[in-house]
């Protein structure tokens, strides 16, 4: 069962496994401007979900030591826009709110690990931010979903996805979804430390050092006998908006921020 936090806001959780492990990747983020471009790469445009921002660079920035992901309420022209379609996103005439995903893919990949990110959320209607990682060598969900941190809902969440014939989507959910109001009154107003453990035997999912959720790894095949957790990952960080399960942000004041202190890799020493 998981308890409520009782670290401050400044308080550092468990970092490095052991002398065993070393970190092999930090963003610290203390260059103020754009998330370097040799780590992180910008998602543009509509995405997935049906999400109703619009996903462009200028929504994440560095400053005085953090990134902060901030989604907006700004009406511009949809530039896939066709009068004639019927799906979703050319049927939107404009976008409404616009916000940032960015991610280490084609730059940074990494295959078992701890994997720590030291963040604040908002968790106000409306507001959907993560911290995930996805593999590239299959199409979802064949390529394996990690949620090393999720809201939506006043819900926080902790999710291990694959792919399954017969499942949501053709996919496999291991998900564990933790009320906010479990968490504490201020919970929402503080710095927190998510992080995963992955081994090639299991992957355990934490806030805080409290255990969400684990997988043992022999159970994560995929249809073809795939295994998409033996594979390298990427990272992914965004603050999405509404969407298949955010909920309608229409009565929120904006901005909606994602702060992000540091995202950081440790792997086991070779040798």
């Amino acid at each position: 069962m998981f308890l409520p936090c009782l670290l401050s806001p400044r308080t550092f959780a468990t970092s490095q496994p052991s002398d065993a492990y070393a970190l092999v990747w930090a963003d610290e983020f203390n260059t103020n401007g754009p998330p370097n471009p040799r780590d992180w790469s910008f998602e543009k445009g509509f995405i997935r979900n049906g999400e109703i921002q619009w996903y462009q660079p200028d929504n994440a920035v560095c400053e005085n030591g953090m990134l902060v992901i901030e989604a907006r309420r700004e009406s511009k022209p949809n530039p896939l826009y066709k009068p004639d379609a019927k799906t979703w996103p050319a049927s939107q005439p404009s976008l409404e709110y616009t916000s940032a995903s960015i991610e280490t893919r084609g730059k940074h990949e990494w295959l078992y690990g701890r994997f720590e990110m030291r963040a604040k959320i908002d968790t106000r209607q409306g507001s959907w931010p993560a911290f995930w990682t996805l593999g590239h060598s299959y199409g979802w969900p064949a390529c394996g979903e990690i949620d090393i941190m999720e809201s939506y809902q006043r819900t926080l969440l902790a999710n291990i996805a694959w792919a399954q014939r017969g499942g949501t989507n053709g996919s496999k959910w291991n998900s564990n979804r933790v009320p906010l109001e479990k968490l504490g009154p201020n919970w929402s107003s503080q710095f927190h430390i998510w992080r995963m453990d992955w081994t090639a035997d299991s992957i355990k999912l934490y806030c805080d050092d409290h255990l969400l959720n684990t997988q043992d790894l022999s159970q994560t095949l995929n249809p073809d006998g795939k295994n998409p957790f033996h594979q390298p990952l990427y990272l992914k960080l965004n603050q999405a908006l509404g969407g298949t399960c955010g909920g309608d942000p229409s009565q929120t004041k904006m901005p909606i921020r994602f702060t992000i202190d540091y995202v950081r890799v440790y792997q086991k020493k070779k040798g």
